[in-house]
């Protein structure tokens, strides 16, 4: 059994759709970060960076549970576990890796960034522009990459592409469309086709609305708010509130 401690952000589904791919039992504990849940003692057990995704395997290493966060790290561990979704051969494993890490790396920083500033700094022209033009330039890479290649790493269907998938899925927003970047667009479709990939967007809406009625009344916290958070993190790990 796998416990995915998750909410539905795009680092979160790229874990839902690799255990829905592997069809393998789990389930899913919501993690509401709307409401700080990230910052409850059980949840900084699993992720000390009090971010989601965290992964509770029952049967781990050595048989036992294991405990991961890192959604980049939980997909080579559940692509090593299964023995899918990660090429055999040498050259397909780096080139699995490298396109994974281009994901972690800059597809999602820079995307995340581009979405918070467009929707939260409207006024900040400069990192607006700054963002949003680095995120067009990481979509011509993937274009440029998917039109040599049918899948991000080479001709087989890897976690570099789970990974990558829900970080795209406002590409419309940005101007992504089949007469510029027609291999992207050809990937995504391709993605969306798949059984596991449906699956998990049918799942993050019911996730995200079942989140919302259990939060209705509980007060919610900023959390773009960064100094907010590493007070939440420095109050919660405090010895005085461990028993120290």
């Amino acid at each position: 059994m796998i416990e995915l401690h998750s909410s539905p952000t795009p680092n979160g589904q790229k874990v839902m759709i690799m255990l829905e791919e592997m069809g393998v039992e789990w389930k899913h504990i919501d993690v509401n970060i709307g409401v700080g849940e990230q910052f409850e003692p059980e949840h900084l057990k699993l992720s000390p960076n009090n971010k989601i995704p965290a992964i509770v395997d029952t049967n781990g290493p050595g048989g036992g549970p294991y405990t991961m966060m890192e959604s980049g790290a939980i997909l080579v561990y559940l692509a090593e576990k299964s023995g899918r979704f990660m090429p055999k051969d040498a050259r397909g494993r780096y080139d699995t890796l490298q396109w994974l890490f281009f994901q972690v790396a800059h597809i999602g920083p820079m995307f995340g960034q581009a979405n918070h500033f467009n929707g939260q700094a409207k006024d900040n022209q400069y990192a607006r522009d700054r963002y949003n033009n680095e995120s067009l330039r990481l979509y011509r890479v993937l274009e440029n990459r998917l039109s040599k290649y049918q899948w991000l790493a080479s001709s087989e269907y890897t976690i570099a592409d789970i990974a990558t998938y829900p970080w795209c899925k406002g590409h419309k927003d940005r101007g992504i469309d089949s007469v510029a970047f027609p291999n992207f667009i050809r990937w995504f479709e391709a993605m969306e086709a798949r059984p596991a990939v449906r699956r998990n967007n049918e799942m993050a809406t019911e996730i995200r609305e079942r989140m919302e009625k259990a939060a209705e009344n509980r007060p919610h916290i900023n959390i773009y708010d960064t100094r907010d958070n590493a007070e939440r993190l420095t109050r919660a790990t405090s010895p005085r509130n461990n028993g120290g």
